[in-house]
């Protein structure tokens, strides 16, 4: 038995491939791990819980067959970061905040999207901060929902046009805002997603491990933990579900 991690999947009607190979894992895969954690972008965007799109529906459905045999964990991402309370009791998914640590097999785990490690990148921390205010979240899910997809259309061409013209230093993770985090919650390890590049990182007396999970298309990115023998340490290997 082990413990899934996966992140970046960008969940939307226009990616149906996607989207089947992803209830497909749950069927197949997810539903015999010990836990499942969802790091955030699981879908492209979000504008509510109360957008009760088929689609949405399908999504919703595929993870509460999963949610009766196999525990769920989702941290919203920068795209879906308006998925709230309603959403995971329909889906049966316990909402956690970003960071989140937790004891993975008796060792300490720490999980974030990802984006909070992009510290060098100051104007988009500003207006992530902006964005996670509660009060413009109240208002902005007051809005007719024809209205919130027509905002979250123009923020999605908005993003991509930014993007493209930054400098990629500034998308990168920070590592010192890394050895922080993973001092300030005594982290053995640290997993996130975001940047869309899977890779290990190991510090320079190995005693510390970040692994970041990739994004998804014609394969899924899968990060899978198991204990190991002695219980000081996780066994971990990022694997590709087609």
């Amino acid at each position: 038995m082990n413990t899934l991690i996966i992140a970046d999947l960008h969940l939307s009607e226009e990616q149906p491939a996607t989207a089947a190979l992803f209830f497909r894992f749950l069927k197949e895969r997810a539903q015999t791990a010990d836990a499942l954690y969802i790091l955030g972008d699981l879908f492209e965007v979000w504008i509510g819980d109360d957008d009760r799109g088929s689609f949405n529906q399908q999504v919703i459905q595929a993870l509460k067959e999963t949610s009766n045999k196999t525990p769920i964990f989702f941290m919203p991402g920068n795209r879906d970061f308006l998925i709230g309370k309603r959403f995971c009791k329909q889906a049966g998914c316990q909402l956690i905040p970003d960071p989140y640590v937790t004891s993975c097999y008796g060792i300490s785990v720490l999980f974030t999207h990802g984006d909070l490690l992009c510290t060098q990148h100051k104007s988009y921390q500003k207006f992530r901060k902006k964005m996670h205010n509660p009060f413009r979240q109240k208002l902005f899910l007051l809005l007719p929902l024809k209205k919130r997809r027509e905002i979250a259309k123009q923020f999605r061409e908005k993003s991509m046009t930014l993007t493209a013209a930054i400098d990629p230093n500034l998308l990168a993770i920070d590592q010192e805002t890394v050895e922080l985090w993973m001092q300030k919650y005594h982290a053995a390890y640290l997993i996130h997603g975001h940047i869309h590049k899977e890779g290990v990182y190991q510090s320079q007396n190995g005693t510390k491990t970040r692994i970041v999970v990739g994004m998804w298309n014609d394969e899924g990115s899968v990060l899978e933990l198991s204990k190991t023998e002695d219980e000081t340490t996780l066994n971990f290997q990022l694997v590709h579900f087609k």
